[in-house]
């Protein structure tokens, strides 16, 4: 598959945009999308970043400089996860409040969701959404802005099953299928109004699919990332009722990560420990968001090149060739196939298929993340 999409939202002042640029700062190779900023604004005001900012990460895999030296290359290619830095969201959004109806636009092109919210105090950063004079504790701000950013995306669904209702009752008046199907939307609708996610609505089994397939926002898989103040990096259980109850979830501190980067690789490493965590937020990010899109990785080894993709869980041999070109997926033959450890093990493909390690699968063959594939094809 291409390069994974995650959108980054948010109400405003969060640290959407702190995350976003250290995201960028994370890989020399990292870089913005062709006619977007590297960097997105950061400042202390509601609708800093407008337009969205797109940049392109490269997924840490140290598995692809052994191979590298196995196979003699210099050029390593790793796994890529797009990240998109979109607009503030705000109360009221759903009916074109702030920049309601350009964020809503922009989430609809991910293919999940990076919830950042805020569980630092700060009186120098304007907070948005919560109403402090509740007397919320920072837990029940969280919760709240939480809530706040919950109820627009249902809302906006809201709009869009009401049409979609609208469309499928003429077709439900002849047509056993379009009538069930129906059902599974207003039940839909019905959760939603009882502000209950679209994923979490539950259909009969036979319309799973077809109700994962509705374009709704609350439908996409979204992780929530808890961006913490520095002292409650290495001891937040105050904060254990949210991650209870919003899953799956990260807490990382983007001020610091922000810092960390510009260090030389052993200071970060005396950084870390100093902080008492072992390794930093936007790597358990980006592996919480490989886990929540259930994918794996499988790789390629040649002299040409050292390269990491991206398949679903479950994909059978075919499918993971067709991400490399659909070609590969119509003139599948076969795979020669090795685990990358026994691979760096001995040394070579050579010396492996030797050794017999090498493996011929075929069509039913599910690939398992950490292969190294060389497809045989025909087209």
């Amino acid at each position: 598959m291409s390069s994974l999409k995650i959108g980054i939202v948010g109400l405003p002042n969060v640290g959407k945009s702190t995350l976003f640029n250290t995201l960028l700062k994370k890989s020399p190779f990292a870089k913005a999308s062709e006619g977007q900023a590297s960097n997105a604004k950061v400042a202390n005001y509601p609708f800093t970043t407008i337009d969205p900012n797109i940049g392109v990460v490269e997924v840490p895999d140290f598995r692809l400089e052994k191979l590298a030296k196995v196979v003699h290359t210099q050029k390593i290619v790793p796994a890529t996860v797009e990240f998109v830095d979109i607009a503030g969201l705000v109360k009221g959004a759903a009916k074109g409040e702030g920049l309601g109806n350009k964020f809503l636009s922009h989430i609809r092109e991910v293919d999940a969701i990076a919830h950042v919210v805020r569980a630092f105090e700060d009186q120098e950063v304007i907070r948005q959404g919560t109403d402090t004079r509740l007397g919320q504790d920072l837990v029940g701000q969280a919760k709240s802005d939480i809530e706040t950013v919950n109820i627009e995306l249902m809302l906006a669904d809201l709009e869009t099953i009401n049409k979609l209702i609208t469309g499928r009752e003429k077709e439900a008046k002849t047509s056993k299928e379009a009538k069930s199907e129906l059902e599974v939307l207003e039940k839909i609708k019905e959760g939603l109004e009882n502000e209950i996610l679209a994923k979490d609505v539950m259909v009969d089994k036979k319309f799973t699919v077809f109700a994962k397939k509705l374009p709704l926002i609350t439908n996409k898989p979204a992780i929530y990332v808890f961006n913490v103040s520095e002292g409650d990096l290495k001891n937040h259980t105050k904060f254990d009722s949210l991650f209870k109850k919003f899953t799956p979830s990260v807490f990382l501190c983007a001020k610091v990560e922000s810092e960390i980067y510009i260090l030389p690789i052993e200071e970060q490493k005396e950084y870390l420990k100093e902080l008492g965590v072992d390794r930093v937020g936007l790597e358990k990010l980006i592996q919480a968001s490989y886990e929540l899109l259930g994918l794996i990785t499988f790789l390629t080894a040649g002299e040409q090149e050292v390269r990491a993709w991206n398949v679903r869980r479950g994909a059978l041999a075919p499918e993971a060739a067709g991400v490399i070109h659909t070609d590969f997926q119509k003139g599948f033959i076969k795979a020669a196939t090795i685990d990358w450890e026994k691979l760096v093990e001995v040394g070579s493909w050579k010396a492996a298929a030797e050794k017999g390690l090498v493996r011929m699968e075929g069509k039913d063959y599910l690939v398992r993340d950490g292969d190294v594939v060389e497809f045989k094809f025909n087209v």
